[in-house]
Formats: C-alpha cells, sequence, structure tokens
C-alpha cells in the first residue's frame, strides 16, 4: 500500500481542493476534470472504505456490511458486497503508476472472497454468506457466483495466473445449473435466480451475467461450449426479456408474470455481452444490437434523475460495459455520461468527515446523511472512478 503519510496528504489535498481537478472542480469552474484526478478519487475512496468497513486481516480479510454496524446485523458482509470490494481492488491495481501497491490487496481480496465457497456435495458454489466455521451459510445465487467467475477472468487478464483461469470456468459449471430446462414454461428457458426449488422465476441479471461470463471465458480459451451457451442465454434474455432497446425486464415468473422492472445492470450485462460475441464470431449482428441497447438506454437512463436514482452498484456494471463497447465502436456519450453521474454523486453523496458515500435505502437518489454506508457501494464508486481514470476516451 501507498505510504499512510503521502495518502494522508493526497487526501487533504483533494478534500481542501489544492489539486488541480480537485473535487467539484468540473462541476465549479467548467475545468475538465482530469484521469489523475479520476485515480486519486478512487485511492482516497478506498482509503475510506479500508478505514471504516474492512475488518482487518486478524478477521480473515472480510467487510462490514454497513457501518456503523448493530448488533442484530451479521459481523461480516454478504458474498456480493465482498466480491465488489475485490473487484474494486483489482481496478485499482490496474491504474496506471500506483497500481502495484494494491497487488498484495487483491490477493487478499480474493483469499478472502473464497472463504464464501462451499464444497457441498453435488452442488457446490460460493454462498450468499460465509459457510462454517466462519457463518451459517446461505443460498447459492446464481448471479452471486457468474460475478465472481467475471473477477476472476478480470485477474486472469492482468496476470495470466491460470488459478483464476480454473476459478471461472468453475463459477460456469456452477451457473449451468440455473437454466431451466421445462419447455412447458412460458419462454422456455432462462436462468434460475437461486438454486432452490423454491425459485419461482427466470432472471435478466443471472441469465445476462452468465452469457457473458460464457462468452469471456471463450474469448480466452475458445471452448465451443461456452459460446454455445454465451449464444443460448443471450438470445434468451433478448427474445423473453426486452421490452425495448436496452431495456430488459426483470424477471419472468414461471406462471408467466413478467416483473417489468428496470435496472441499468441489465442493459450493461446485455450490452458487454453483445460485444464480446462480435469481438469473439466476428458476427456484425451482435455489434448492431450493442450499440442499439446502449444508445437507446442512455437515452432513457438520461431523462431526469433516473440514472441518479439507480443503485450505484448497477450503474457501476452499466458503466463498466460501455467501456467494453467503445473499445470496439468509440462513442465520447458513454464516457460523458458516466463523468456527469460520477461528478454528481461525488459532489452530493460523499460525506466529507469520512470520506463515505451514502444514499437512499435503495442504494441510489438524494444523500441521506444519517445513513448506514455500504461496502457495496463505497466499492461501486471506486470501480466508477477507476473505470474513468483508465479510459480517457
Amino acid at each position: 500500500m501507498v505510504n499512510k503519510s503521502v495518502r494522508l496528504t493526497l487526501a487533504l489535498a483533494v478534500l481542501t481542493g489544492a489539486l488541480s481537478a480537485a473535487p467539484g472542480a468540473a462541476a465549479d469552474s467548467g475545468r475538465k476534470t482530469t484521469t489523475t484526478a479520476w485515480a486519486e478519487r478512487a485511492e482516497v475512496s478506498y482509503d475510506s472504505l479500508q478505514e471504516h468497513l474492512y475488518q482487518g486481516p486478524q478477521e480473515n480479510g472480510l467487510y462490514l456490511e454497513k457501518t456503523p454496524r448493530t448488533e442484530e446485523e451479521n459481523p461480516y458482509s454478504y458474498l456480493w458486497p465482498m466480491r465488489e470490494a475485490a473487484a474494486a481492488t483489482i481496478d485499482l491495481s490496474e491504474l496506471p503508476g500506483v497500481g502495484d501497491h494494491y497487488q498484495q490487496d487483491v490477493a487478499e481480496r480474493l483469499t478472502s472472497m473464497r472463504l464464501y465457497f462451499n464444497p457441498r456435495d453435488g452442488r457446490p458454489g460460493y454462498d450468499s454468506y460465509l459457510p462454517a466455521p466462519y457463518g451459517h451459510g446461505g443460498d447459492v445465487f446464481y448471479d452471486d457466483n457468474a460475478i465472481v467467475g467475471l473477477t476472476h477472468l478480470d485477474r486472469y487478464r492482468s496476470t495470466g495466473e491460470s488459478i483464476h483461469l480454473t476459478r471461472a470456468a468453475e463459477t460456469y459449471r456452477i451457473v449451468t445449473r440455473g437454466w431451466d430446462t421445462d419447455p412447458a414454461k412460458p419462454c422456455a428457458g432462462g436462468m434460475h435466480w437461486v438454486d432452490s426449488p423454491d425459485n419461482y422465476m427466470r432472471a435478466a441479471n443471472v441469465t445476462g451475467l452468465s452469457a457473458q461470463l460464457a462468452a469471456e471465458l471463450y474469448a480466452v480459451d475458445r471452448d465451443e461450449k461456452y459460446l454455445a451457451d454465451a449464444k443460448k442465454w443471450y438470445e434468451w434474455n433478448w427474445s423473453c426479456l426486452r421490452g425495448a432497446p436496452g431495456l430488459y425486464d426483470n424477471s419472468l415468473d414461471d406462471d408467466g408474470t413478467t416483473n417489468k422492472t428496470l435496472w441499468t445492470y441489465n442493459a450493461g450485462a446485455m450490452i458487454g455481452t453483445a460485444t464480446t460475441l462480435y469481438r469473439v464470431t466476428g458476427d456484425r449482428t451482435y455489434l448492431d444490437r450493442a450499440v442499439e441497447d446502449a444508445n437507446t438506454s442512455l437515452t432513457y437512463w438520461k431523462q431526469g434523475d433516473r440514472l441518479y436514482d439507480q443503485p450505484a452498484i448497477f450503474n457501476a456494471f452499466y458503466f463498466d460495459n460501455l467501456r467494453i463497447l467503445n473499445e470496439v465502436r468509440p462513442d465520447r456519450a458513454y464516457r460523458e455520461t458516466a463523468v456527469a453521474y460520477a461528478e454528481e454523486v461525488w459532489k452530493k453523496n460523499r460525506t466529507s468527515a469520512d470520506g463515505l458515500f451514502r444514499f437512499q435505502p435503495s442504494g441510489g437518489g438524494d444523500h441521506a446523511p444519517d445513513a448506514q454506508a455500504e461496502t457495496l457501494h463505497q466499492s461501486a464508486m471506486i470501480q466508477i472512478f477507476a473505470g474513468l481514470a483508465t479510459d480517457a476516451s
């Protein structure tokens, strides 16, 4: 890690406006926030995460779900926030000039994330909460497992270490169990949300994220089973849950009822998957679909406070996938939208006393100064800032 006194100096400079692109500079003076300033915001926000939510190596590198923790809450976070803290740390490790300082932290994050893996006979997977001896365990949510796999693929692409490709392939095998095989159900197919006989819905998030995992695995090792599943899962979302370009319904129940709630990350997963499928197949249809979904969804989400009101973590997924598309088919609107959102959240939702971001109970919207700050959304903002620091297009 960076020397603590150096980081403190940096934090104070950011907070007091001593840096040339300090917080609010873009809003207050019209100057463009530089990639260096975005990196500084990512690092300072990470410091706040570590100070207030990280439990230290003596607690196996785990995190609180929220701070301040109440007596009735679990002593550690669920898997999803742990994964997002790992993803945020990986993003920091890839920042030019400072990334090496975070390599040890990344190793610890991935070791801690593995504590959620339950090797139960026949149906292994990452539990939603820590299994014994660290916790009471939980269900295997397939969306959680898909994003764990995507995290390991990110690390594999950075390091080439085979263990991460192995872990990503492992999570692919876990999520394949989620595919519904009952031909009698409305719009047959789709991925179950949770590995439980009580599951009643096939969800856009699981299906899209699993398709993205399979597509990215195929891009690495060209195993045809990955490509076949990526196409099948992607097409189910496209056919069964795409209410309009870039706007995917949340889920389809087994009785045919559709939950039409819209989330930015459902569009993001489909944009990223389509872009990867275009890159690995050369089929222009996938690129055209990705562009249409991106452009139409941006038009929708930029209206009023729609984007600001979305959970910060969902927007982190969305912007990350817009960057994937931007690498293939550049469009300044993708970055400009992310910048506008990040500036607004930095200005409105950051509590200056502790550097933590606080939102409404949904995880988005207006600042809630008395709310508990969450590992999930703090990690989301680190990811967004780090993404802007590495993408200057």
